[in-house]
């Protein structure tokens, strides 16, 4: 069976989730650095280096330990559900579109005083975004 990527992977250390699944693949990639230190320092993540999270359903899930012990399986009982991580990405991922769309106004380029107007940037873009979901 041929190596498949993990959906989403964790680093601890970098305190970076990256997704690898929906809209982003292999070349598409896209992590976020998670500024959130209440999130980090849980207890239950004290011994976690990385995960590598896979979306099938299936045990391809791989936990990589700080203290060198063997790499496990993902263990929803003791780490909670993998939407937390999730969760954090979809928060960064939302701030970046909008960023996104605050900064998209100009008509060409480099101008900076050929602005659209609300109405004209909403007709052009859509409106600003104000969720995202996974």
């Amino acid at each position: 069976m041929p190596f498949k990527l993990p959906d989403w992977t964790v680093h601890f250390t970098d305190k970076v989730i990256w997704k690898r699944t929906g809209e982003f693949n292999v070349s598409t990639a896209k992590g976020y650095t998670i500024d959130n230190d209440a999130f980090w320092n849980q207890a239950k993540f004290n011994n976690l280096h990385v995960i590598q999270f896979t979306d099938d359903n299936t045990d391809n899930d791989q936990v990589e330990y700080v203290d060198g012990s063997p790499n496990g399986i993902y263990d929803s009982s003791i780490l909670g559900d993998f939407q937390q991580f999730i969760t954090e990405w979809d928060k960064a991922h939302l701030v970046a579109l909008q960023a996104s769309w605050d900064k998209d106004g100009l008509v060409t380029p480099g101008n900076s005083t050929d602005q659209w107007t609300y109405d004209e940037k909403v007709s052009r873009l859509g409106p600003r975004p104000t969720s995202y979901s996974s």
